[in-house]
């Protein structure tokens, strides 16, 4: 009996003492600091899609404007423009089976829809002042990226410690302290991928623009990155 009691004793003991060993209380002094870095960057990637549709010259119906042809001129202007031709591709096609829908209907126009990959408006401007415009039923933009963002993020992170550090320094040395080792790391993402802005409300051709051989204009705003981490040191 006694052997069993002592066995008790020895279990109760062992169990307040691991309880005690965790809810230590830490008695460090510390300093909780936030510090931040960002930057704005213009896209260098750029996904935009072009329509173009076939159309009859001066409304004539013999003399239409074939789809091959405007594709080729496309083409064209993408490699002059020294875009690379794997960053031209079809996007789409208009629901047709081109040999039934010209059997049935003559005048059937066909419409395709194409995907440039570009790195500046630049570029884009360059390819659309090549293009026959009565034939572009509109453009927009997809998509866009900044090709050294990962790095971007990184170097961000990393100067937002070393301000998180800086500003924990000058607030102790006005307690005549020191700051000691990190605690605690938290990453706080406020990075903001705004939307295009278009300098006319709308990107498609107007008729009015494309009897004058305009096209329309894009501006973007720039990608901000801005990175908050939140430190804890050691004040000694």
């Amino acid at each position: 009996m006694k052997k069993y009691l002592i066995i008790a004793l020895l279990s109760i003991f062992t169990s307040t003492a691991f309880s005690q060993s965790n809810n230590a209380v830490d008695y460090r002094r510390k300093m909780e600091v936030t510090g931040s870095a960002e930057a704005e960057v213009t896209p260098d990637i750029i996904y935009v899609a072009v329509s173009l549709k076939e159309y009859f010259k001066d409304n004539n119906t013999k003399k239409k404007i074939d789809i091959d042809d405007l594709e080729k001129q496309l083409l064209n202007a993408v490699l002059a423009a020294g875009i690379p031709k794997e960053n031209f591709t079809v996007n789409n096609v208009s629901s047709y089976t081109t040999t039934i829908q010209k059997k049935k209907n003559p005048d059937f126009l066909v419409s395709k829809q194409y995907r440039l990959k570009v790195s500046d408006m630049n570029s884009f401007n360059q390819i659309m002042e090549s293009l026959d415009q009565k034939a572009v039923q509109y453009t927009s933009i997809e998509s866009y990226d900044y090709s050294k963002i990962q790095e971007l993020k990184s170097d961000l992170k990393i100067k937002a410690i070393q301000a998180a550090k800086y500003k924990a320094t000058y607030l102790a040395a006005a307690l005549d302290d020191k700051v000691g080792d990190a605690l605690e790391v938290q990453e706080i993402n406020n990075e903001y991928y705004p939307q295009p802005l278009y300098r006319t409300a709308n990107v498609a051709f107007s008729k009015a623009e494309a009897a004058d051989g305009g096209s329309a204009e894009i501006d973007f705003k720039k990608i901000k990155l801005n990175y908050q981490m939140r430190v804890v040191f050691e004040i000694r």
